[in-house]
């Protein structure tokens, strides 16, 4: 890093104990053992802390400010919980091999957590920019609590930066597809499947026509996808099954298709395809589309004057997975995502990090938050717009 001296050998004491302690979305125990390290970490560098716990079902969410501002230049976002359930760690903890970090977590995202660290650690206090630091622990289950204060804190910063691990091929990425989850609860009549069938009504045949259903609602062409991924229902093969269960995933790139979905779901509910049958839906997670408005365009050109200047190759990508970030966008502020080291194969067994990547990663990190006309650049815009 530029006129800093950075210690990959710490880094990686930092990381593997990071990626060493379980902190599944559920896991409140081991989402404070990795909220108190970062507590304790920026309470060193002098920093204000702040803990939120928005509900008891969830971990600790953690605020970090450099200044008394209750505005900031910069917003920076990470979250401290992981898709893999206690015990995980037990079965395959931190290792590096090939030059590859792995383990639970190691890329998704608490190497993002420590890059955030690392770099605002090299900044000069005197002249940092005002930056907000939000760690959420509970991003994996779709910040059910606490996106409304990602959201408060978006709208009183100028630019977000969200440190998500960089794509495999090193793209940052500036846009990203909204979700939304659904249960869907069948509730038909039990009956003795060879003794009196006509006295039952099946909710697993209910439930097989809203597979079907709700399938033919996919539009790739509109970057809309209905994905029925979890169902269940039925005591025994002979019995008509009074309950059963389904969990949908609904990816889109606009709301107006969300909404249609919506509505083609409530009409169902009130016009079963079995009449007498009774079905409840709600709503499990919601993120709104993280599409780049052109602030974000603006902020990606002054991104790519940086990088190159670092002798960084700048790519930009889409996904259609989702993040804080989507929250960010929806509040308006200019958020580009995928900031933190590279790596890929999140969520499985086999996740891994690029080790060569982190001192790269964290140095255009702290570049950008270095830069004064990346801030003034969106303050000239903002004004133009008022």
């Amino acid at each position: 890093m530029k006129n800093n001296k950075f210690d990959i050998d710490k880094y990686l004491s930092d990381l593997e104990h990071l990626v060493n302690i379980d902190s599944g979305s559920e896991d409140i125990d081991g989402i404070k053992k990795i909220a108190e390290f970062f507590m304790n970490k920026y309470a060193e560098l002098g920093w204000r802390v702040k803990s939120f716990n928005f509900d008891r079902s969830v971990g600790p969410c953690l605020e970090f400010r450099n200044t008394d501002n209750k505005d900031s230049d910069f917003l920076l976002l990470g979250h401290m919980d992981t898709v893999f359930p206690l015990g995980t760690v037990k079965q395959r903890s931190f290792k590096i091999t090939d030059n590859r970090a792995y383990g639970p977590g190691v890329i998704d995202m608490k190497s993002g957590l420590l890059s955030i660290y690392y770099a605002v650690k090299s900044l000069n206090p005197e002249t940092a920019p005002s930056i907000c630091i939000a760690l959420n622990s509970h991003e994996e289950i779709s910040s059910l609590f606490a996106y409304p204060w990602i959201e408060k804190l978006a709208k009183k910063s100028k630019i977000a930066f969200v440190t998500e691990p960089a794509r495999a091929n090193g793209a940052l990425v500036k846009k990203r597809k909204g979700l939304a989850r659904y249960t869907i609860i069948f509730n038909g009549v039990a009956a003795h499947a060879g003794v009196e069938p006509e006295k039952g009504l099946s909710s697993i045949t209910e439930l097989g026509h809203w597979i079907v259903a709700l399938s033919k609602l996919t539009d790739y062409e509109s970057g809309t996808t209905v994905n029925v991924g979890l169902i269940e229902g039925g005591t025994a093969v002979n019995v008509v099954a009074e309950k059963a269960k389904a969990i949908i995933d609904v990816r889109y790139e606009d709301q107006k298709f969300l909404t249609n979905i919506e509505n083609v779901m409530n009409e169902m509910v009130k016009k079963p395809f079995l009449n007498g049958m009774k079905i409840e839906i709600s709503r499990l997670g919601w993120r709104p589309p993280m599409n780049p408005s052109w602030k974000t365009e603006k902020l990606c050109k002054e991104i790519e004057k940086v990088a190159k200047e670092l002798e960084i190759e700048m790519k930009w990508a889409a996904t259609g997975g989702g993040s804080d970030g989507n929250f960010v966008a929806s509040a308006g502020t200019p958020v580009i995502d995928g900031l933190g080291p590279i790596g890929g194969r999140a969520h499985s067994k086999n996740e891994y990090m690029e080790v060569d990547s982190v001192e790269p990663r964290i140095g255009l990190l702290r570049e950008l938050l270095e830069s004064v006309r990346l801030v003034q650049s969106i303050q000239s815009i903002n004004n133009e717009v008022k």
